[in-house]
């Protein structure tokens, strides 16, 4: 496990990420307490909110203001789905997400503006400068870095899903096993297991991480708003 010193942004204490996250989707769901379906924007929150969150930060955002790129994100994700002003016929949800999520993010840096005009005084032309002059370190456009946390999200956010379908148990058991790559014999003695549980373990939580990571991409594959998501696969 890294240290204090080691960990990066997107590496942070145990939990300390969660912790946040949880308490920015109970502050959103405030914000849409007299809208109909709240289950679904809290599952389209739990689903997204890593990528929103990680691609704000990599933008140049601080913690705080990458926060309020999540929440303002989703609310106007929100405003829009019942406006019915996602058409896929002009592109994907992936790219609608993508939009909205970099205007929220220039917003952020258009505020930073009003508040320090001399810290960013190189940014002064054009909207979307902030994100156009990011560094990369391999020169990728800011599209390719969006398509590969978009992709690393799926398997997050299927994993966090799946996490609430079965014990802590068995999880655990499927995280030291498959994620960890652990041997059977190592967890066996690690947790005092059987063979057979670690093998149940691995069978259960791998074929629901299969159908999580199937619905997530359909979302996309779809063209799905979130108010006309299919129905997510049950444990």
């Amino acid at each position: 496990m890294a240290s204090e010193e080691e960990r990066t942004w997107d590496e942070p204490a145990p939990g300390e990420l969660e912790k946040y996250a949880d308490h920015t989707r109970r502050s959103l769901i405030l914000r849409l307490a007299d809208w109909k379906d709240q289950r679904t924007w809290d599952e389209f929150y739990r689903t997204y909110w890593r990528l929103i969150y990680s691609v704000a930060l990599k933008s140049g955002l601080n913690e705080q203001e990458a926060w309020d790129v999540v929440q303002e994100t989703v609310i106007t994700i929100a405003k829009q789905a019942r406006k019915n002003a996602y058409d896929p016929s002009k592109g994907s949800f992936k790219t609608w997400l993508w939009n909205i999520t970099r205007w929220r993010i220039n917003d952020q840096f258009r505020l930073r503006r009003k508040d320090t005009a001399s810290a960013v005084a190189e940014y002064e032309q054009g909207e979307l400068v902030p994100l156009d002059l990011m560094p990369d370190a391999d020169s990728n456009s800011f599209d390719q870095i969006w398509d590969k946390e978009w992709q690393d999200n799926i398997m997050k956010a299927a994993l966090e899903r799946v996490k609430g379908k079965v014990s802590p148990r068995q999880f655990q058991i499927y995280d030291y096993y498959v994620l960890h790559n652990m041997k059977a014999s190592e967890v066996k003695q690690k947790l005092g297991i059987s063979f057979a549980q670690i093998y149940l373990a691995k069978h259960r939580v791998g074929n629901l991480l299969s159908k999580e990571i199937k619905y997530i991409r359909s979302l996309e594959s779809k063209g799905s708003a979130p108010a006309e998501q299919p129905e997510p696969p049950r444990a």
